[in-house]
């Protein structure tokens, strides 16, 4: 099975909507998904993400777009002060600038993210993953997956999403820390695709390989 990520297009925040830019973005990552013999189209249900998947489903036939509730973007900071003292991605890099080891299976009591509202959410995305990839016979046993269809899976699917859970996604399928992946996958820009590949074998016990990240090609058309 192949997962695509695409995160949304240039938003406004305010309104939760995408931008006449954004529009234009989805657009043409609308078209180049059109290549990937995708089967069935998620998103996240926040409107930004829901408008930037609308012109695939569009396009691509396909029409219905199912919601995964657990997809909404990740928060930062306290309740009572969301948002107010950077976000995850600075908050990294901040690490990094102090010497800190981003590959700590500790990396939730670092500075910037203990007692985070962050945590709590990235934890609920990497718990909604493993449900949801069960669903889909990806079945999480310690580290890795185990399919457990009884035919080989070959099929393409795509998620609509935000550059903050789908971060927290790829953190609990590739086992790698949340910090980690801000730090490297810090290129996530507007309408950009990743692809993860999972092992189609029945049976088999396994981690998905990243086939592609954070490309966005197709925005040099417009």
């Amino acid at each position: 099975m192949r997962l695509i990520l695409v995160r949304h297009g240039e938003p406004d925040y305010e309104r939760d909507c995408l931008t006449q830019k954004g529009l234009s973005q989805a657009e043409l990552v609308a078209r180049r998904l059109l290549n990937e013999g995708i089967e069935e189209i998620y998103s996240s249900p926040l409107g930004r993400a829901r408008q930037t998947a609308q012109p695939f489903a569009e396009a691509s036939g396909i029409g219905d777009v199912r919601i995964l509730d657990f997809m909404k973007e990740i928060r930062y900071g306290r309740e009572d002060a969301l948002y107010k003292s950077g976000n995850p991605w600075t908050v990294a890099f901040e690490l990094v600038k102090g010497g800190f080891d981003l590959q700590s299976s500790d990396w939730r009591r670092f500075p910037g993210y203990k007692d985070n509202t962050a945590v709590t959410d990235i934890d609920k995305v990497g718990k909604g993953t493993d449900e949801w990839l069960a669903s889909l016979g990806y079945v999480r046993e310690g580290l890795y997956y185990r399919y457990t269809g009884e035919e080989e899976m070959d099929r393409t699917i795509v998620l609509f999403s935000h550059g903050g859970s789908s971060t927290a996604l790829m953190s609990r399928v590739l086992n790698i820390p949340f910090p980690h992946l801000c730090v490297t996958l810090s290129n996530l820009r507007h309408t950009s695709v990743t692809i993860l590949s999972f092992d189609p074998t029945p049976g088999s016990l396994s981690m998905p390989f990243i086939e592609l990240a954070c490309d966005a090609g197709h925005l040099k058309e417009g």
